[in-house]
């Protein structure tokens, strides 16, 4: 399994990114493997406020539907046009052309709380 040295994750499978107060959020090459073929993916929550640990969407695959939760709160800004238009790029790319969403972070704090890659190595087994 695919687990960047660079990102740091949470529990429920999501990696997070954070470029200046914006975190880059996404699902991980574990999470995309155990779902199989992703088939749409819905983020109905661009504009709000969420906390961490809150369901910002939904991902479906061809057996499952999977709810997606934000590793740390903050304002959605963007959901990831190009996985709109094919979320099978989550499948291919999860952590690269694969991200599903920007999140203003309002406690960046909640970053650093989040799993380092050994741990989230150790998580997956």
């Amino acid at each position: 399994m695919n687990v960047p040295a660079n990102l740091k994750y949470s529990n429920d499978h999501e990696w997070c990114r954070v470029e200046g107060d914006v975190a880059v959020i996404g699902i991980t090459d574990f999470a995309q493997s155990q779902l199989g073929d992703i088939v749409f993916v819905d983020v109905p929550t661009v504009g709000e406020t969420l906390a961490a640990g809150e369901v910002f969407g939904s991902i479906e695959a061809v057996k499952t539907v999977s709810d997606a939760f934000l590793p740390v709160g903050g304002e959605v800004l963007e959901f990831n046009g190009a996985v709109d238009a094919d979320p099978s790029i989550v499948n291919k790319d999860a952590y690269g052309e694969g991200w599903l969403v920007k999140v203003r972070m309002s406690n960046p704090a909640e970053y650093d709380a989040l799993l380092s890659p050994a741990d989230y190595e150790q998580l997956i087994g």
